[in-house]
């Protein structure tokens, strides 16, 4: 046996046995999944998907998957995405058990970041392997999604008996599994929103105020820096901190908070509340000198104080009920 034959023996060994897949949930992450099984020789035989939306999105990803519905999905497949909205998991997961579709031995996998697998307890109960993989990684609903699970992290909560299984699976679909204790999942996922989602609104914002500056593509602006900026802070943590609340001036700050009062007052809470924390941030790390740090954090109450009185009922800045935002 030659060496390539023995890495092809070694590699079909470490692979869990090849499955049919079915999935209940064909948003975004869902038929992602599925077609990155396929890619590994896993079997999608199923799936389920209510919006016009959905179906689109299943028949991009999974063409010739017929769609059916969720107990039809449980009753094909050997692995069960469940790729449903946090909210609605339990509901989902209950009623599947008590309705008899799940089968004893069938692995029953769910993508949400705030669970851990006692959420599957139902299922467990009904004879089933359950795993958490959540991909830490935002979804297009398009077949771009495939190709970024390549060195994706997953969050990853299982048995210890399946521990492997787990991270088999996640392999295959070209991640990388970090171990979430089923205690921290909410705050792991906490923790990811902060990061992303919120990043997300960030940059929103940031566009609209350019836009408004005159800026004519404030995206080609906005690209490199915060590339540069995103690429910083991976590297440096609050070392990477810069800019004038970092650097306690203000007069600055002062100027910005006038300027969204006026242009963009839905963006003041906003601002006041990531400059306060940008402050102590700095403060606690040293890049911001308690004398420096005085005027501005004079500036950052009074602002606050203004925009939503002492009480912290909105002040006249904000918008009322019914205005638009």
């Amino acid at each position: 046996m030659n060496a390539s034959d023995s890495k092809e023996s070694l590699d079909a060994r470490d692979r869990p046995a090849r499955l049919t897949v079915g999935v209940v949930g064909a948003g975004r992450v869902g038929p992602a999944l599925a077609a990155s099984l396929q890619l590994a020789g896993h079997r999608p035989v199923a799936v389920s998907g209510v919006s016009d939306a959905s179906v689109r999105r299943a028949g991009a990803l999974l063409p010739d998957v017929p769609l059916v519905t969720p107990a039809e999905v449980l009753a094909r497949a050997e692995l069960v995405l469940l790729t449903v909205p946090d909210d609605a998991l339990p509901g989902l997961v209950e009623g599947l058990a008590e309705t008899g579709a799940v089968r004893p031995g069938q692995l029953i996998v769910h993508t949400s970041g705030r669970y851990g697998t006692r959420v599957l307890d139902p299922a467990l109960r009904a004879g089933a392997l359950p795993l958490a993989l959540h991909p830490a990684m935002t979804f297009t609903g398009s077949p771009v999604d495939v190709q970024r699970l390549a060195g994706c992290s997953f969050g990853v909560t299982a048995p210890e008996e399946l521990r492997l299984a787990a991270e088999a699976l996640v392999i295959e679909m070209g991640g990388e599994p970090e171990w979430i204790a089923e205690e921290s999942r909410a705050l792991y996922h906490a923790a990811l929103a902060l990061g992303a989602n919120h990043l997300v609104t960030l940059v929103a914002q940031s566009m609209e105020l350019l836009h408004k500056a005159g800026v004519g593509a404030p995206d080609r602006m906005l690209g490199p820096l915060l590339g540069a900026a995103l690429d910083n802070a991976l590297r440096s943590g609050d070392a990477a901190l810069t800019g004038p609340v970092a650097r306690g001036d203000a007069g600055t700050v002062s100027a910005h908070v006038s300027e969204l009062r006026t242009h963009a007052p839905q963006a003041v809470a906003g601002y006041l509340a990531m400059a306060r924390a940008t402050a102590d941030r700095a403060l606690d790390h040293g890049l911001l000198k308690p004398e420096s740090a005085e005027d501005l954090l004079v500036v950052l109450s009074d602002s606050a104080n203004a925009a939503y009185g002492k009480n912290g009922t909105q002040g006249p800045d904000a918008s009322g009920p019914g205005e638009k935002r």
